[in-house]
């Protein structure tokens, strides 16, 4: 189905692997053209090579307070539009509430919440001029709690407010913004827990694998392209009329209203 990104620009943060990797790898297959950030600079040249459109590489470090706006900024003056921004980066400390030191809640809330927050502010005024999109990468922490998550869910909890915030402001200035919630998702961080369960339970992967999963209710981890092919619907300019949505990818997990 075309959905008729071809040609638009977007800004993937956290783009180096799992998640972000799989959103750059399915919008550049739709045409667009790409900023893609993280951190790690040879991670970036190596998937840019490799995809079939024009992209921009930024090695950044969003925890620093200028980076968001210097990120889009770049992007502006290599591509002269922006049409899409994919709030990605971010990951948050596990852990036992009463052992978790401020450092760890400072660093979980100044990339994944502080980050995202800043590159919005910055990209808000070109996506005004493209009617935009904003789709923000949160987490199901982020609506069920969980005491080995306390960091991740409250960052969550903030960035899904922080979504629908901006798509109130968004229905006025012509910006969709919008959320999704992977539950599970087969990337390295989840593959390194398999392979632990694995080790100490004694099973094969597979096994360990199916075993977690169905420990949390469902029947299998997700992929990271079933992730990116909802970005690539949320970024379309066909779902115009999706506003504010946060949209739960986690095969039933999450079973509250």
């Amino acid at each position: 189905m075309d959905m008729q990104l071809l040609g638009k620009v977007a800004v993937i943060t956290g783009a180096s692997r799992g998640i972000g990797l799989a959103i750059a790898r399915e919008l550049s297959a739709q045409g667009m053209r790409l900023a893609l950030a993280a951190r790690s600079a040879d991670l970036l040249d190596q998937l840019a090579l490799s995809l079939p459109t024009d992209c921009y590489v930024h090695a950044v470090d969003l925890r620093d307070p200028q980076a968001p706006a210097g990120l889009i900024a770049a992007a502006q003056q290599h591509f002269g539009q922006l049409d899409v921004l994919v709030n990605n980066a971010g990951a948050t400390k596990r852990g036992d509430f009463l052992t978790l030191p401020d450092e760890d809640w400072l660093d979980g809330f100044s990339l994944k919440f502080f980050g995202a927050m800043r590159c919005c502010r910055a990209a808000w005024p070109m996506l005004v001029a493209s009617h935009g999109a904003i789709v923000n990468i949160v987490g199901m922490g982020g609506r069920t709690a969980s005491a080995e998550f306390s960091i991740g869910g409250s960052v969550n909890a903030a960035l899904l407010n922080l979504t629908k915030s901006l798509a109130d402001r968004g229905v006025k200035d012509g910006v969709r913004v919008n959320a999704i919630n992977p539950g599970s998702i087969t990337t390295e961080r989840l593959q390194t827990r398999i392979r632990s369960f694995a080790a100490e339970h004694k099973l094969n992967e597979t096994e360990a694998a199916q075993q977690m999963a169905k420990s949390q209710g469902i029947t299998r981890f997700g992929t990271p392209q079933e992730i990116a092919r909802s970005v690539a619907f949320l970024a379309s300019p066909l779902n115009g009329y999706i506003q504010g949505a946060i949209l739960d990818i986690d095969g039933g997990q999450t079973r509250t209203l």
